[in-house]
Formats: structure tokens, C-alpha cells, sequence
């Protein structure tokens, strides 16, 4: 009775159908429509590839000469590739990456909506503030003395005169 129970608990287990998911299996095959690479003996490279789903993709690098800085060089890469979005729509993007660190030029990437008026208005007087103190910092020599007994005073949420 036991081997009875224990078989039919082997046949649930390994009997039912497998979990399926569409997103990590594909059974489409994509041709390679183009691929030329060209290397220099610089360092720099040139790559081009297009596949039968219409990625295309183009990049080119180089070494830049070394710096103080950069004592081993500077990887220069440029380019750009492009796709079918799911919805039919042509995704393009062009990229550089070098010293500066890597940027990315799309229309289909979303942008931060732009700081309201009344955001850059308290900023600007922030930094306007800061730069007060600074200006005091210079040309007061008790500054520091000053600070400590503003921040004492903050300290115990009194107010003091600016």
C-alpha cells in the first residue's frame, strides 16, 4: 500500500506539464543578414552587424593617447544601434563613451520634466547664500567664532540675526 501511495505521488509530481514561459524561449531562428569587423593594430576596431529582425547596430573605438590622468589610455567608443520596438516603432539610439563616462542619445528615452520656476528660485537663493557665507568666511577673521554660535543657537532652536 505504501509503494501504491508513494507511485502516485511520483506520477502527480512528474506527470503534470511543465511551466511554460514565452519570454525566455524561443524557437524563431534569426539570421545574421550583415557582420564585417575590422580591426586596426592601433587599437582601434570597427564593428557592423544587422540581424534578420531588424537590430542594427554600428560602433567604432579607438585608443586615446595616455595622460596624467589616465596613465593607460582612454577607450573611445562611439555608436549607435536600433530596433523594433513590440508596438512596430523604430527605436534608434546613438551612444559615446570615453572620459567623460558613457551618454546615451535617444528620442524614445523618457526625460525628467523640466524644474518649476518657484524649485530654481529657492535653489538660487540657496546658492546665493552659500556664496554670502563664503564671501564672510574671507573677509571676516571671527567667522569661524560667528558659525559656532549661529549653530549653537540653531542647535537650541533659538533664532539669531543674519
Amino acid at each position: 500500500m505504501k509503494q501504491l501511495v508513494l507511485f502516485a505521488l511520483f506520477v502527480i509530481a512528474y506527470g503534470r506539464p511543465q511551466q511554460h514561459d514565452p519570454h525566455h524561449e524561443s524557437t524563431t531562428y534569426i539570421p545574421i543578414l550583415k557582420y564585417d569587423k575590422q580591426q586596426g593594430e592601433d587599437g582601434s576596431y570597427r564593428t557592423i552587424y544587422q540581424t534578420g529582425n531588424n537590430i542594427v547596430h554600428e560602433e567604432s573605438g579607438y585608443l586615446k593617447d595616455a595622460s596624467e590622468d589616465h596613465p593607460n589610455g582612454i577607450l573611445v567608443q562611439q555608436g549607435a544601434y536600433s530596433y523594433e520596438a513590440p508596438n512596430g516603432e523604430i527605436i534608434q539610439v546613438q551612444y559615446t563613451a570615453d572620459e567623460n563616462g558613457f551618454r546615451v542619445q535617444s528620442d524614445s528615452i523618457p526625460t525628467t520634466p523640466p524644474v518649476p520656476p518657484a524649485i530654481q528660485e529657492g535653489l538660487k537663493e540657496i546658492y546665493e547664500g552659500i556664496k554670502r557665507r563664503e564671501q564672510e568666511a574671507k573677509n571676516n577673521p571671527k567667522y569661524a567664532e560667528d558659525e559656532a554660535r549661529r549653530a549653537q543657537l540653531d542647535y537650541t532652536g533659538q533664532y539669531y540675526n543674519q
